[in-house]
């Protein structure tokens, strides 16, 4: 019994191991990051900036069920499909954030 034991495992052993490193290596990271991008796409809402698949960035107009009104410039609104966003550049922050100002306060005096 003993031997067989042995012999089974020196034939199995090796696709057992393919198998394991398969799931380690490649897909449990790819499950994850879907996981990721399934989570970014369900977040996305009105005032978000985010890039496209093919690398337009715009922002976010509307969003009815998948279709994505995005505004790529002034008078420039495309309609798009959810999955076609690839990456959202305002993820975290909310629509109703105070945007950055650019220039300083105006209690800050500037040496002229």
């Amino acid at each position: 019994m003993n031997e067989t034991f042995f012999a089974m495992l020196s034939a199995y052993g090796p696709m057992v191991a393919m198998v394991i490193a398969f799931y380690f290596f490649l897909y449990r990271p790819q499950r994850t990051e879907q996981q990721r991008r399934d989570d970014m796409l369900a977040t996305l809402h009105k005032g978000n900036k985010v890039v496209t698949v093919g690398g337009i960035y715009g922002e976010i107009m509307e969003i009815k069920n998948n279709v994505i009104d995005l505004k790529i410039a002034d008078k420039v609104v495309v309609k798009l499909t959810r999955s076609a966003i690839s990456r959202n550049i305002t993820q975290g922050k909310s629509p109703q954030m105070e945007p950055e100002k650019d220039y300083p306060d105006e209690d800050t005096k500037q040496d002229e």
